[in-house]
């Protein structure tokens, strides 16, 4: 590809417009000959000290800060061509979507702390059943129509973004939806996708080791709708939601559509919600009338969650009874309040990912209806994440079920003990259980009829970060050991 098409908006020189691209990459390790190398200063590393070994390996342009461009030229052979950008990331991504190219042709993104990941799942499968070949992207990695999974960053890095959009269209998948990360936002690596609509699910407490303050946080997420949502997309939210007021807001002011949904929500209104078995019956007054939809997952998140789901795939262009159909048939995403076993007295045991405090709250309170006997909990915090919200989680924890298990999560390179201290201090009479795995076994050896056990914080993921190692470890093959040994005591 030109220089000159793929930089575009950048001063180009005029003997390097006709330069051919072959590839582009942040990463040094990855340049082959031809490549365009992103030289991007991050937390701990500075990428413009890799640009000698860039250029050693076939690497044509650099691309890097205004203020490191005379450095990074210095540094080369003086034939390369330095590229200075005042945000180099946000080109990074502009140029990989011109470099790839091709992307489904209707593809939504959702923000928030907590949701993202059932809200994309949920939305794939209802374009699915609305006869669209789709996929989702985030957390879970990028799952397609036949189910197969690759990836697993929330927001994958711009490069690596736009190459799976293309692979997707080129596989005959035209509708996407994906998680969009406070970290992906604030680091561009979603400009470039070309959206359709834009949904929020909520704002918590979360990532204050990467964001200053709160305010930053939600700074992070409004990007997605003040500077990537196009003029004539659409924003989808549940106004009952913290911090909905404030994308509305952002919303009225581009002069975008507003779909809401919810109690309060003029497009998709809830009118009436009650238990029904292991679901929940929702009345959903629309313009096209009344629906009555029975969704197959409990918890009123999940309520907000789905409707949410229900809102972008209408605002992309899915029939409003089709979309509300669909819900009948959602399956939860995995990890995600996931029945992992029952025990032989007849307790139950669910995994959920909930690592905030926040999302700790609405899963537990979402099981509290459903334990007949009493609520148990496993919780732990990560290392070297924010440690503010380790107290919070306790606390939450404690007020929501009626014993308390403290064990470790990802300690990474902290002292575990530490982590756990943090932890009891707002589970006051928590039992401590550093040991993951017997943590879990204690809480499943204590069920009886009609008591439920949540293993919190790990959900879908099969290891545990200890130091820079990571040991295979899965919540849900720790459950239904516990639930094996206690066959055979």
């Amino acid at each position: 590809m030109d220089l000159e098409y793929l930089a575009a908006g950048l001063d180009v020189p005029g003997e390097a417009k006709n330069v051919q691209i072959s590839g582009l990459t942040a990463d040094s390790r990855n340049v082959g000959p031809g490549f365009l190398f992103a030289a991007l200063k991050g937390a701990t590393v500075d990428g413009t000290k890799f640009a000698p070994d860039a250029v050693a390996s076939g690497a044509l342009v650099i691309l890097c800060a205004l203020d490191a461009v005379e450095r990074v030229r210095n540094s080369c052979s003086p034939d390369t061509i330095v590229l200075g950008a005042e945000e180099p990331r946000q080109v990074l991504a502009r140029m990989a979507a011109r470099f790839y190219g091709a992307q489904p042709d209707t593809i939504v993104a959702v923000t928030g702390t907590a949701g993202k990941t059932s809200v994309a799942q949920f939305v794939r499968q209802i374009f699915q059943s609305a006869g669209h070949p789709a996929a989702s992207l985030g957390t879970l990695g990028t799952i397609k129509p036949d189910g197969e999974s690759y990836g697993g960053l929330t927001t994958p890095d711009p490069v690596a973004l736009q190459k799976d959009l293309a692979e997707l269209h080129a596989e005959g998948i035209d509708h996407a939806a994906l998680e969009a990360s406070s970290h992906g936002l604030d680091q561009y690596r979603l400009d470039g996708v070309r959206l359709t609509a834009a949904g929020f699910t909520n704002l918590g407490r979360d990532h204050m080791d990467y964001h200053s303050t709160l305010e930053d946080y939600l700074q992070a997420k409004l990007r997605l709708f003040s500077e990537l949502l196009p003029n004539g997309g659409t924003v989808v939210l549940d106004p009952g939601e913290k911090y909905a007021d404030r994308v509305a807001d952002v919303a009225r002011e581009r002069g975008l559509a507003l779909f809401t949904v919810g109690e309060t929500g003029k497009d998709l209104t809830l009118t009436g919600l009650r238990p029904q078995g292991a679901g929940q019956e929702l009345t959903l007054q629309t313009v096209r009338g009344e629906y009555r939809v029975t969704l197959p997952l409990i918890g009123r998140f999940q309520v907000s969650n789905a409707l949410i789901a229900a809102g972008l795939a209408i605002s992309a262009g899915i029939d409003t009874g089709t979309a509300l159909r669909s819900l009948e048939n959602l399956k939860g995403a995995p990890g995600r309040l996931e029945l992992a076993g029952k025990t032989g007295s007849g307790g139950l045991v669910f995994v959920d990912y909930a690592h905030k405090p926040d999302a700790l709250d609405n899963a537990l309170a979402a099981l509290k209806p459903f334990a007949r006997g009493k609520l148990y909990v496993v919780i732990g915090a990560g290392g070297d994440r924010d440690p503010g919200k380790r107290e919070l989680m306790g606390a939450a924890a404690s007020r929501q079920a009626d014993l308390v298990i403290v064990t470790d999560d990802n300690p990474r390179s902290e002292d575990p003990a530490e982590i756990r201290k943090a932890v009891l201090a707002g589970a006051q009479g928590a039992i401590e259980i550093g040991d993951r795995d017997k943590a879990i076994s204690e809480g499943v050896r204590r069920l009886e009829a009609g008591d439920i056990l949540c293993v919190a914080g790990k959900g879908h993921e099969t290891g545990q970060i200890v130091g820079d190692t990571v040991i295979p470890f899965s919540d849900h093959e720790a459950v239904q050991r516990a639930i094996s040994n206690e066959g055979n005591s």
